[in-house]
């Protein structure tokens, strides 16, 4: 039976009819109740005694609503939006007829559309929360009830209650283990719901409570356990048990927590000590918060501006309407008297006041609101319909959880990111072996035929069938009967605490705690020494088709400062020996002296594995005689018997007898990466995205894990560790690891930081840093700089300095690191550094670690993860990213959007992360853009009215402006609009700079973009107010009347700005020109109709005007006008543009340009499809090049210490075609390099052609003068051609030899090559390069259509071209002469 995954949440204020509690959300700690909770004290059986600590139920609530409290609180929620309480606000006003020169029904529909929308919206996403907590609180348990197991849902377990699990179920709440139908009160559970490890855990009941498996025993058992408060702490426990007058101590190995499941346990017992919101799954399920993107935030801050605008344009017209109507208005008081209310000019202003606010509001309406959640659903939408992000292999394509932040997005700086099942797949294999000075498992062929996998069926019939091995010689050395082959696999089936299951005869199933013994232990049993089975005191074994059964003497557990295990075994002939598996670092130095010339040999091997980014273990043995066996046996007995030091002691026995070992040889394990890490993690490098990796797993394969992805490289200036363990020793390697880096960063730059070391001196002080004045000079120049308070000055000019380095920081430094006086010193030194590894943290330390950056940096973050570990770190930042992986759905239930494998993250930030931005802001200007051009009409209007808040527009066109005539447009802009197709985004990943630096909207954008506003509606008022005003028809009537004036302003106002948005649309799809002339068609004809007789027929107290439209725009003098000021309008926009294209362009218009260049030059038949491109690997495909002289050590534990007294008591890619070097030429860079300078003061300027600078390991691959670079991976489906290019003779326009030069700056590097060809063969007839690949072509729309075609025609190609070329060649430019 398939069990629904457990879905953890927050529980939000509820407000049920039947249960009126009200909790606190849970950040991490307890929850808070009437009493501080100190300790917690349980009775089995005992419901009354139980009930009166009033502990919580095990119900669990994620919901926000029910049937009663929805409309209130959503409404409620609704309302604390700035502009919904706006615009409610200008509805009551325009209510007052006194006031309202404007009908209710301009403000009531939008506003009610908004509110039901998103009431729809926020009931839908309720009801499924709902939904989950029913299918988590209906499940069913087994209580124990008066003496017999009866049924109950979840939600009615009570705290002390006893329940019984059976294979395969989730645990119910969080239980001490009472007894369980397997021997020695063991049972297994899988927890990859609460860390993300998919492998077996072990778990044991108290000795004295193990044999009561009866429920009647059970029934009668009173025992009362006094333990810890409520809290987070996953991997700890510590109660006593009180029972029978003895009390019995109680640790994390006798609980089995909620959210885990049995496995390979017919049944067991449980006493309930934590329920519901108590469960340490809960508990760090972390806060649910609200998420917000900063364009959200920024709007708020706008519309209050706005506002204020408002407010000071209404109290200039007020009183104007006060001076007015003292001045001028009293005259006509006999005949135009005022309104009854109105007895005074000051009350006339007031009245007038209010009327301008509402007639002025449209400059922020309410369909902005709308507009925006459209055009996020399409966006999110695009997500869940990219093809490219569908994982065919399990069928889950890319799914946007929220519509709020799509935007975001494209404005990511940092990312966390899990290891286990995120960046790894979590699955192992035995991949190569060293065995007495001989490698085993490289396979190479000199005529290139593919290895073959051996078949081990007809030598061992027990063997694994999905075991992988290519090297024969190594199956030849256990046939011919090696002893040290024999000896090096009995070890591996020896030395380990795997738990065997067999389901047939044959049939082995293994249970391991870590996947690493699982392979090494499977190695073993296919090279035909298969263990069998164990008990506490022998385990079994068939060596060679013979059984063997050992007798096990001890277990010399592993843990984490150990970092080796070993076993003491007696085999049949009475022979004792100890096998030792562990780290090299620990083991080689306990070997005996003889073993040195093999110790070197294995070294040189375990370098080259390491290398390869394999996981590496060394093994060794050593015979014990009986009297050495007796000796050590009564030192450990006293050991393991002592009430003080017990650890330090068994420490200290172990490593007595783990000396003058015999070497065997060394394993290479492999933990297969996920498909297109290493690319994944190298293309968001390059678009300046910072990426730590957080992990519970242990710090060697976390390193080994970096290195294997390419986080973490040889070279690199260096990698910091940081391993204090109390606060002081954190804070001094922070502080070395700081200095260490000004050192390299001044000896990198050749001495121009000279005087550094005494600023650094000067401002270190204490925890940070004090003002001060320092004579250190930046690195791009001589400019001095004066010390500020830290972090702020430190932390930018740590960002600055030179050179690369990485940091691995373990869980305990890092708790350190965390605390309040820590923190800057933690966020300087670690963010100066390219890569990031956390080890060995808890799910709450995740979320601290991502808090902290969001607090200290003001970056956007971005959380990956798989496992219900991720929960926090997925909530706490900007943006939560759920991988649906082999670890349950936790994570993607948590998350803001999810996909099946890590590639997709590049896909999804820098293709749709940035054109959401983008189409979000050119949205956003627009839209104030046209706003404010519509609005403040009425601005000049109320100077020459009278300031009588009389609109130029009837109400008609003023509601259906923004709903009808303007709206559909820029929608269409906001969802499909494109700078550069997906491809180019992702080989040019400097593209997504901008949105980092937030350059495309913000408050100078908005400005600039409401002067250009108002600038449009002066001339819109003022040229037809100047032109009518003194013409006449051909019959001689004067057009000087209120409907023509009206007519001519609103017909000039929609052809205006309807030609604005095409030259804002970049990206042409049939939609935009549907909606474009649609809606200056649906202005005519509904124009037309509403003056039409037929409408006056039927309402002639609503329509008076009848043909004004009609005889107005039969006047050829309105047309003229109407044109006149269309042109003053926009010419200035297309100067404007076309000198900033031509004399600054960004990187975006030269990729542009570049690509439509290369387009042109393109012969049609010069295409042919390629090949993918694939990672070169032997055996393993894609594993990492080799890496002479580093070793990093995998040891193959990942389990807790402790199994072993349990037992006797009862990846990788090879990078070297990647193509990565700098993405942006100076020119088109330089401005992204200015503005990080003023961000950060200290950040060098960037050299000619230095921008990004590429990898040395593929610094060959590149064209010398090319700045730009392609990424080139077998996801992304990018078009990497080299050109045919025919002689200039036969060409229609030849191209400048600086063209070219650009051409080859800017292209990919295959396309740059063709380029150079080129023109050095400009005297040539054809010049012609095999074709690389050709997957997907560029759109034929799009950025063809837009600025950049039309500056090729009006001003050509050479103006910028020549500017350009002479940016990018370190001469001056060269010149080709130009056919006529």
């Amino acid at each position: 039976m398939t069990v629904l995954k457990e879905i953890p949440g927050i529980w939000f204020p509820v407000f049920f009819p039947l249960e009126r509690k009200k909790r606190k959300g849970l950040d991490g700690a307890e929850t808070k109740k009437k009493r501080t909770e100190e300790e917690r004290k349980v009775r089995a059986n005992d419901r009354e005694y139980n009930e009166k600590f009033q502990y919580a139920s095990n119900c669990i609530v994620t919901s926000k609503y029910n049937i009663l409290t929805f409309l209130p609180v959503n409404l409620f929620e609704q309302f604390q939006e700035v502009a919904n309480t706006y615009f409610l606000f200008l509805l009551i006003l325009q209510l007052i007829p006194q006031i309202s020169s404007l009908s209710w029904f301009t403000t009531i529909v939008p506003l009610a559309l908004v509110l039901s929308i998103t009431a729809v919206k926020d009931a839908t996403d309720d009801y499924f929360r709902h939904k989950s907590d029913n299918q988590v609180n209906n499940r069913q348990s087994q209580v124990l009830i008066q003496g017999s197991l009866q049924n109950e849902k979840w939600m009615n377990v009570r705290v002390g209650d006893i329940i019984k699990l059976e294979n395969n179920q989730f645990v119910a709440a969080d239980l001490l283990l009472l007894s369980s139908s397997e021997p020695h009160g063991l049972c297994y559970i899988e927890t990859a719901e609460l860390d993300g490890e998919t492998n077996m855990k072990v778990r044991q009941s108290v000795s004295v409570t193990a044999e009561l498996g009866d429920p009647n025993n059970l029934a009668t058992f009173d025992g009362e356990v006094v333990c810890e408060p409520p809290n987070n702490k996953l991997d700890r426990f510590s109660g006593t048990l009180y029972w029978r007058d003895k009390k019995y101590p109680l640790s994390n190995q006798n609980m089995l927590l909620r959210g885990c499941v049995l496995r390979n346990t017919e049944a067991c017992y449980g006493l309930v000590i934590f329920a519901g919101p108590d469960t340490k799954l809960m508990q760090n399920s972390g806060r649910t918060k609200f998420k917000r993107t900063s364009i959200d935030r920024l709007m708020n801050t706008l519309v209050l501006w706005i506002f204020g605008f408002l407010v000071c344009m209404g109290v200039i017209l007020a009183v104007g309407n006060a001076v007015w109507e003292r001045e001028v208005g009293s005259l006509f008081q006999s005949y135009l008297p005022w309104d009854p209310p109105v007895d005074s000019f000051l009350f006339s202003a007031f009245l007038s006041f209010w009327s301008y606010v509402i007639i002025l509001n449209t400059v922020v309406p309410i369909s902005l609101y709308v507009s925006v959640e459209v055009i996020r659903l399409g966006h999110s939408y695009f997500i869940n319909w990219d093809r490219q992000m569908f994982c065919s292999q399990c069928s889950t394509p890319a799914e946007a959880r929220t519509t709020t932040l799509n935007e975001e997005l494209g404005q990511v700086e940092y990312i966390f990111s899990d290891k286990t099942g995120t960046l790894t797949q979590n699955i192992m294999s035995f991949n190569k072996c060293s065995i007495n000075g001989q490698t085993y498992g490289e396979v190479t062929d000199p005529l290139g035929a593919p290895p073959k996998r051996l078949d081990f069926t007809p030598f061992n019939p027990l063997g694994d069938p999905d075991f992988c091995f290519y090297d024969d010689k190594l199956l030849e050395s256990v046939k011919v009967g090696d002893n040290h082959t024999h000896e090096f696999f009995r070890l591996l089936s020896l030395c380990h605490t795997v738990m065997s299951e067999e389901k047939s005869e044959g049939e082995l199933l293994y249970k391991a705690q870590s996947p690493d013994e699982g392979a090494l232990v499977t190695a073993a049993r296919n090279f035909g020494f298969v263990f069998r089975s164990r008990t506490p005191g022998t385990i079994t074994t068939t060596e060679m088709g013979r059984t063997v059964t050992y007798s096990l003497l001890a277990i010399l557990d592993f843990n984490n400062i150990r970092k080796r295990m070993s076993v003491i075994v007696r085999n049949p002939e009475g022979r004792i020996r100890l096998y030792c598996k562990g780290a090299d670092t620990v083991l080689l130095e306990r070997l005996h002296s003889c073993n040195q010339e093999l110790m070197s040999i294995t070294s040189d091997h375990l370098n080259e594995y390491a290398a390869d980014g394999l996981r590496t273990l060394a093994l060794a043995y050593r015979d014990l005689s009986e009297e050495e066996w007796e000796a050590w046996s009564e030192s450990h007995r006293f050991a393991d018997k002592a009430t003080d030091f017990r650890e330090d002691r068994l420490a200290a026995a172990y490593d007595k007898i783990e000396q003058d070992m015999m070497l065997l040889g060394a394993t290479a394990i492999e933990d297969k990466l996920q498909e297109g890490v290493p690319e994944t993690i190298a293309l968001l490098s390059l678009a300046n995205i910072k990426i730590w990796v957080l992990t519970g797993d242990k710090q060697e394969t976390a390193v080994n894990i970096g290195y294997s992805c390419k986080m973490l490289t040889d070279d690199m200036t260096e990698v910091f560790i940081i391993s204090g363990n109390t606060v002081q020793s954190v804070r001094q390697e922070l502080r070395r690891a700081r200095e260490r880096m000004i050192e390299l960063s001044r000896a990198r730059d050749g001495g121009k930081d000279e005087g550094l070391e005494g600023w650094v001196d000067k401002c270190f002080m204490g925890n940070g840093f004090r003002e001060g004045d320092g004579p250190a000079a930046g690195r791009g120049g001589g400019k001095r700089f004066r010390c500020t308070p830290f972090p702020s000055a430190h932390s930018n000019f740590m960002e600055s300095i030179s050179g690369e380095f990485g940091l691995v920081m373990n869980g305990h430094s890092l708790a350190h690191a965390l605390e309040a006086d820590m923190e800057a010193e933690f966020v300087s030194t670690a963010c100066a550094c390219k890569a990031v590894i956390c080890c060995r943290v808890t799910p709450l330390q995740k979320a601290q670690v991502v808090e902290l950056i969001k607090n200290h940096k003001k970056a956007v973050t971005l959380a990956i993860g798989d496992g219900a570990n991720d929960i926090s770190m997925i909530k706490s930042a900007h943006i939560g990213v759920g991988i649906s992986g082999q670890e349950g759905i936790q994570a993607v239930l948590s998350s803001d959007y999810s996909f099946a494998q890590f590639r997709f993250l590049q896909r999804l930030l820098l293709v749709h992360g940035r054109w959401s931005y983008l189409r979000m802001c050119r949205f956003l200007c627009y839209f104030f853009y046209k706003n404010f051009a519509f609005t403040m009409v009425h601005f000049w209007f109320g100077f020459f009215c009278g300031f009588s808040a009389q609109t130029v527009y009837d109400q008609f066109f003023i509601t259906l402006y923004n709903i009808v005539y303007t709206s559909l447009p820029v929608l269409a802009m906001g969802i499909f609009d494109q700078d550069v197709p997906d491809q180019r985004s992702l080989e040019y990943p400097k593209l997504y700079e901008p949105g980092q630096l937030n350059l495309l909207f913000n408050k100078r954008e908005f400005f600039i973009c409401i002067a250009q506003g108002i600038y449009t509606s002066v001339v819109l008022f003022f040229v037809p107010y100047a032109v009518l005003s003194d013409a006449t028809q051909s019959n001689g009537v004067p057009l000087a009347d209120y409907q023509t004036f009206a007519v001519t302003t609103a017909t000039a106002l929609v052809i205006v700005v309807s030609v604005q948005i095409t030259l804002d649309t970049g990206f042409w799809t049939v939609i935009n020109h549907v909606f474009v002339w649609g809606s200056l068609g649906s202005y005519f004809t509904i124009m037309f109709a509403l003056h039409s007789q037929t409408l006056f027929r039927i309402f002639p107290n609503q329509f008076h005007f009848v043909g004004s439209a009609q005889n107005t725009l039969l006047q050829p003098v309105v047309w003229l006008t109407i044109v006149l000021a269309t042109a003053i309008c926009i010419v200035p926009v297309l100067a404007f543009r076309f000198l900033k294209l031509d004399l600054k362009p960004q990187l975006s218009d030269t990729v542009r340009y570049t690509q439509l260049v290369l387009q042109k030059r393109r012969k049609p038949a010069g295409r042919s499809a390629g090949g993918a491109w694939r990672g070169v690997g032997s055996v393993s495909e894609g594993r990492l090049g080799a890496r002479g002289g580093s070793r990093r050590s995998g040891y193959a534990f990942a389990h807790q210490e402790g199994f072993g007294e349990l037992i006797t008591s009862g990846k990788n890619m090879r990078l070297s075609s990647l193509g990565l070097a700098s993405f942006a030429s100076r020119h088109s860079s330089s401005w992204i390099d200015t503005l990080r300078r003023k961000k950060n003061p200290h950040t060098p300027p960037t050299t000619s052609g230095e921008c990004s600078p590429a990898p040395s390991s593929i610094s060959g691959s590149v064209p010398q003068l090319s700045n730009s670079s392609s990424v080139l991976g077998g996801s992304q489906e990018t078009p990497i051609e080299e050109e045919t290019v025919t002689a200039a003779a036969q060409n229609i326009q030849s191209v400048p030899a600086s063209l070219t030069q650009t051409s080859s700056a800017l292209a990919p590097p295959s396309e740059a090559a063709a380029s150079q060809d080129s023109t050095q063969a400009s005297g040539a007839a054809t010049a012609t390069a095999a074709t690389a690949r050709s997957h997907v072509r560029d759109p034929p729309g799009g950025w063809m259509c837009s600025l950049g075609s039309l500056q090729e025609a009006l001003f050509g190609w050479k103006g910028i071209m020549a500017r350009t070329s002479a940016c990018n060649s370190p001469g001056p430019p060269s010149e080709a002469p130009q056919e006529e």
